[in-house]
């Protein structure tokens, strides 16, 4: 047995069921290894594809996803999406390749000290120089990944170290078992006192929520005792937001209705929040006491600085929350807030619901937010790329269960849409995945289309046609700025789907989305072109929300 079978052996142990990646000469020996394996090898167009798909898989699963790539310019394309699960707290192993480190007549060619430039976007990285290290690395940099905060590790494997014979007396390491920390009852108590005396407390839920089993813990805190919530982007859905405490979510930072209730509150319980994620609010002039609930402390920020921290396993906490709550024969924590809180809940629906039926062509957002919504079952999954539309579905689209909407709020890249759904729908087959994405992600990784057609993937692409860059026009406009070196020429998306092998279609009117849905989603891989009427950006986030009464 060589090193890089022992790596393949590691895995295993690990319970890793796919590796994505895009080998190159150094990983031979490894992909050798792998093709003995029951890992299924998931080979991509582009490395940095194959680590959002790796990323998205530990996201989903809690477990770490892999990724493998050569050396040089195979591993630099990684750092986008190491970016994106360190920010976004999703387990993810990379493993590069490297020419050998014993000796090497090529000099110094395609070689990079990657160890090292990859440092400031891991928890942990290191080169394997020996099979005798290899065991306890991998073991070390899967604990790593996969511990709160999740995030992404590197172990670099050179040529000539993976085809190094093992002796027969090392083996990997068996799984050790992580009991998380639970809060002190100290801390529990100090929370049930200040709800009980809150006059509008609220429930924020955030993106480190939506991981591990807290689902049911925060639906019995917030049902029993009519707790008002919200949610961030990224923890939309650990509650079905159809809950007639849902108050909507924080799109936006400020200014938004949601914000009226934020400024109203005398206390807010955040609940897996986490600075990586664009701020739901502002503690700047806040009367709210802040309580932060999470796994890890709060990292202090100039508008993030809760006055108590509940630092354990979140489930734990809410369960002795409620449980202490029980015992003071609590019913509602605030029934005097009832009608403020009603009258906040319809003006916020009155802004997020508007204009979902409107029969505009090209189609108004809050159409395509609407019709999707009235599409998609309970389980399907939408997985967004980046653009102005996921601000639309962040604040219209109502989530019912935990990362059944993907988005990522927190390095907010362009580009992951199409390998996360894709992730996605291998580890959920028998439900309907369907990727949101802009023109201009799209194109970032629209190579990827062959891998899914490859994958025989029953998958839809739907793609927001407005030939620019949106967000960021409507940024551009906001600032009265000149319309300037945001637009381009798109390619025919129909001819492109229909050259790898997909079916294409072009929506013409508004009243097509939902026929054309359901014929996409008949079989295999399908895109669906829609142009957009992004005036609405300026009419709604500019105007109505900046104009509007508090």
């Amino acid at each position: 047995m060589n090193t890089a079978e022992l790596f393949i052996k590691a895995l295993e142990i690990e319970g890793v069921e796919y590796i994505f990646g895009l080998a190159g000469e150094e990983n031979l020996h490894f992909l050798q290894a792998l093709s003995k394996s029951k890992i299924k090898y998931i080979s991509t167009r582009n490395e940095q594809s194959a680590a959002f798909m790796a990323a998205t898989f530990g996201r989903l699963t809690g477990k770490v996803g892999v990724v493998l790539t050569t050396l040089g310019p195979g591993a630099t394309n990684l750092i986008t999406a190491a970016a994106y699960a360190l920010l976004g707290g999703m387990p993810l192993l990379m493993i590069t390749g490297q020419k050998p480190i014993d000796s090497f007549p090529q000099g110094d060619f395609q070689i990079i000290d990657f160890v090292s430039v990859v440092k400031p976007v891991t928890k942990f990285t290191k080169q394997i120089v020996s099979a005798k290290s290899l065991a306890y690395l991998v073991r070390k940099a899967v604990k790593i990944a996969e511990a709160e905060k999740p995030g992404p590790v590197h172990l670099e494997l050179p040529k000539d170290i993976a085809q190094e014979n093992v002796n027969d007396n090392i083996t990997p390491l068996s799984l050790s078992e992580n009991i998380m920390p639970v809060a002190s009852s100290a801390s529990i108590n100090k929370v049930v006192k200040l709800l009980s005396s809150a006059k509008l407390p609220l429930i924020m839920i955030g993106a480190s929520a939506s991981r591990h089993s807290n689902s049911q813990a925060l639906i019995e805190l917030v049902t029993k005792f009519n707790i008002p919530f919200f949610d961030s982007q990224m923890g939309k859905g650990v509650i079905d937001e159809r809950d007639p405490n849902f108050l909507g979510t924080a799109a936006l930072v400020r200014n938004d209705y949601i914000h009226d209730v934020i400024a109203s509150s005398d206390l807010i319980i955040n609940v897996g929040y986490e600075s990586s994620e664009k701020p739901p609010y502002s503690m700047v002039g806040l009367r709210a006491n802040v309580i932060h609930l999470n796994y890890t402390p709060a990292e202090i920020t100039e508008i993030y600085f809760p006055q108590l921290e509940i630092v354990g396993d979140i489930e734990e906490s809410i369960k002795n929350i409620t449980s202490q709550l029980n015992m003071l024969d609590m019913v509602d924590i605030a029934p005097f807030a009832v009608d403020l809180i009603a009258e906040q809940k319809s003006r916020i629906e009155r802004s997020t619901l508007a204009n979902q039926t409107a029969d505009n062509f090209p189609i108004l957002p809050q159409r395509i937010v609407g019709d999707i919504r009235k599409f998609m079952g309970e389980n399907d999954i939408l997985a967004l790329d980046n653009g102005m539309y996921k601000l639309w579905f962040s604040r219209s689209y109502k989530v019912y269960q935990t990362n059944t909407l993907l988005l990522d709020n927190a390095l907010a890249t362009m580009g992951a849409g199409l390998p996360s759904g894709i992730a996605a729908k291998l580890l959920n087959p028998d439900v309907k995945v369907l990727v949101v994405t802009g023109d201009g992600g799209f194109m970032m990784n629209s190579q990827e289309l062959e891998t899914a057609v490859r994958l025989n993937l029953d998958l839809v692409v739907l793609i927001i046609n407005d030939n620019g860059f949106g967000m960021i026009k409507w940024e551009q406009a906001e600032k009265n700025f000149t319309n300037f070196g945001l637009d381009f020429k798109n390619p025919d998306f129909i001819k492109l789907a229909e050259s790898y092998g997909a079916k294409g279609y072009r929506l013409t009117s508004a009243s097509d989305l939902i026929p054309t849905l359901t014929k996409a989603f008949s079989g295999g891989v399908a895109l669906i072109e829609v142009a957009v009427d992004y005036s609405e950006n300026i009419k709604v986030f500019t105007h109505e929300l900046h104009n509007k009464l508090a």
